[in-house]
């Protein structure tokens, strides 16, 4: 195990350079969810290089396998989201998105790098390791239903069937160097509202005359609030956001529709969906007894991210045998939402993070931001410690 890690730490040095530059092509291509052809073709040439078998499932996703001695002892997954969004790039750097209006600005071409990075050193190693390595290489895990629902209804946990799965994450707020892990619940569901409030229009002069729909909009947005302070346990972590409203056109006309949309997050899933029948239940009846009619639509998103215990807590063990216990933290919690959360349900999985930040270099900007970049030092270490987990990783 000592020759094993020394020898992926070795070639994870000298393959960085190599991945450096994949990454920089992935950046400079970045495709939208369930449009990454380029991306999946890319990754498919590579794995071709590599020498490893795989199938194409979900459009674009890719799937690849490696077997270790003993393959049928051991199958774990490694999964990295492909997908990029729909961001106007703001960096100055030779690399710079040559897609107008597409940006990889949430880490998807370092998490796909650092796959592709282990993929070819476990496939090196593989007279050292036992069981068998899936590779999931995932799209859409941007945009509703999310890439891993598709790749799970397809059969990607099938034939061979992982007893665990792994995925990491980019952290800009975490330095670089740094790796962490949390067990549990570890990020929230993510589910979309649609509200459309329709009334009689007419003169802002006569409201008498009318149906005040932006003034009940607006008594409903802080009405709204009021589910997650007073229903909610306060010791469980749950968000409602409106973050749309849209409605009238000028300074003198009262529109005859306002159209709301926002976001409800939540670590517990029993609460998730009682929140969905209070939502609509107060949504409904307030608006209409102020008159107006309503569409109340919540479109069910991702599910939250549980971290199997005994899982997360081997995968930190052997995050602090590499890396040193010095560099490997403990994860927050984070309202935001990943896709990951549908493998978590079916299987073991493990989440963890890769710190990307350097204050001295001025890389700090956040996820889905612009101005999002990474300390590329991280490639050595995601590659490395992606290889480590797919040659020890195990329930």
């Amino acid at each position: 195990m000592i020759h094993l890690k020394q020898t992926i730490k070795d070639l994870a040095k000298k393959y960085s350079n190599e991945f450096i530059d994949i990454r920089h092509h992935l950046h400079a291509n970045p495709e939208l969810s369930y449009e990454e052809f380029e991306t999946s073709a890319f990754i498919q040439k590579k794995l071709q290089a590599f020498d490893i078998p795989y199938q194409v499932m979900a459009t674009t996703g890719v799937v690849g396998v490696i077997e270790g001695n003993n393959p049928s002892s051991r199958t774990i997954a490694l999964r990295a989201d492909i997908d990029a969004l729909p961001i106007i790039e703001e960096n100055d750097i030779s690399y710079k998105s040559t897609k107008k209006g597409i940006m990889h600005a949430c880490g998807h071409d370092v998490h796909t790098t650092c796959l592709l990075g282990a993929a070819k050193i476990l496939k090196e190693t593989a007279a050292e390791w036992n069981g068998t390595v899936k590779l999931i290489f995932q799209p859409g895990e941007e945009r509703n239903p999310g890439g891993a629902s598709i790749m799970i209804k397809e059969g990607v946990l099938q034939n061979p069937a992982p007893q665990a799965i792994f995925g990491l994450h980019v952290h800009p707020q975490l330095p670089i160097g740094q790796l962490s892990f949390r067990g549990g619940q570890v990020m929230a569901s993510a589910d979309e509202i649609y509200i459309t409030i329709k009334g009689k229009g007419g003169h802002a002069a006569a409201p008498h005359l009318t149906v005040d729909t932006i003034l009940i909009a607006s008594t409903l947005i802080v009405s709204l609030q009021q589910i997650v302070s007073r229903n909610n346990n306060p010791l469980s972590p749950s968000v409602l956001s409106i973050c749309s409203i849209q409605g009238g056109h000028t300074t003198n006309v009262i529109p005859s529709e306002v159209k709301l949309m926002g976001t409800f997050r939540a670590l517990d899933e029993k609460w998730r969906f009682k929140a969905h029948e209070l939502i609509k239940k107060q949504a409904t009846e307030l608006v209409r007894a102020m008159g107006a009619e309503i569409d109340v639509l919540i479109d069910v998103g991702y599910p939250s991210v549980y971290n199997h215990e005994e899982l997360t807590a081997a995968s930190r063990k052997l995050a602090e045998d590499y890396m040193g216990t010095e560099h490997v933290e403990t994860t927050e919690v984070r309202m935001g939402a990943e896709d990951f959360g549908y493998y978590t349900q079916q299987i073991p999985g493990c989440f963890y993070r890769l710190g990307v930040m350097n204050e001295e270099k001025g890389i700090t900007s956040g996820v889905h931001t612009p101005t999002f970049n990474i300390d590329e030092s991280a490639i050595e270490i995601g590659i490395g410690m992606m290889a480590w987990l797919g040659a020890n990783g195990k329930l």
